[in-house]
């Protein structure tokens, strides 16, 4: 819950810091130059008024309904990316996947031969590695080669939840492009439809326009940093798998000459 309350805030001011200034104000000496020329030369009364731009909800809200659905669809897409970044931030580190204090306590019992209290202690602590040791102590009585299948069998399917979860963002880069392509083909077919008309509304042309280009921009807005997150976690989570299956093994090379004792 944390984890989606974070993510809300981060996207919303994301959201929030791009969204362009509706109009700025003419500056006042330059307005004032420009006044004395034209009562200079005409004899105009008052200064000629800058014209607003639409701004970035105008283009959503005048987008039409199926412009409002991509946009939708793009600030959902957004959301799912930030939260899904902040999700695997906070799960895929050493901290959560390989605890020090479970490698302590397994490495206690290990050494005094004692694998139900290793057992006992990867019990409390529940983890991709304390997963994986569980496994093999679960088949102590099998053999070492047993124990051995059992581990890498565990391994691959902790790898594979791991790298679950950062697909979702790979799928978020990947999508936001998409729907930023199809609000460009919309807008630019409602552009070519204004143009049909006859004499085009000059505003409505450039509205269709502004709305073909700032999906566009909010297209791509999502999938760099989206990417640029996969890939720099994908390498923290190979780098931690590595590491997961080294300490692994160093943790259960000691089985091979332990003893189970029956009370």
């Amino acid at each position: 819950m944390k984890r989606l309350i974070l993510s809300a805030v981060v996207f919303t001011g994301l959201m929030l810091g791009s969204a362009p200034v509706m109009a700025q104000d003419v500056d006042a000496p330059a307005a004032a130059a420009a006044e004395g020329v034209l009562v200079a030369e005409g004899g105009a009364a008052g200064a000629r008024q800058a014209p607003k731009s639409a701004g970035f909800w105008a283009v959503i809200v005048g987008s039409g309904w199926l412009g409002m659905v991509l946009w939708a669809a793009l600030f959902g897409c957004g959301g799912a990316a930030v939260y899904f970044i902040v999700d695997c931030s906070v799960l895929i580190r050493p901290q959560k996947v390989m605890p020090e204090t479970l490698i302590n306590r397994v490495k206690e019992g290990m050494s005094e031969g004692d694998v139900m209290k290793a057992l006992q202690a990867c019990e409390s602590e529940p983890g991709p590695l304390a997963n994986i040791l569980t496994a093999g102590f679960s088949h102590v009585e099998e053999g070492f080669d047993i124990i051995q299948e059992s581990i890498i069998a565990a391994a691959d399917l902790e790898t594979e939840r791991l790298m679950q979860r950062l697909t979702w963002i790979s799928v978020c880069s990947n999508l936001s492009p998409m729907l930023g392509l199809l609000g460009t083909v919309q807008g630019m077919i409602m552009s070519f439809s204004t143009l049909a008309t006859g004499a085009p509304d000059v505003g409505a042309l450039a509205m269709n326009i502004s709305q073909a280009l700032w999906t566009t921009a909010a297209g791509l807005a999502i999938a760099i940093p989206s990417i640029t997150f996969y890939y720099a976690i994908r390498n923290n989570a190979n780098r931690l798998v590595l590491r997961m299956q080294a300490m692994t093994m160093e943790l259960i090379k000691d089985l091979r000459n332990v003893e189970i004792v029956s009370d």
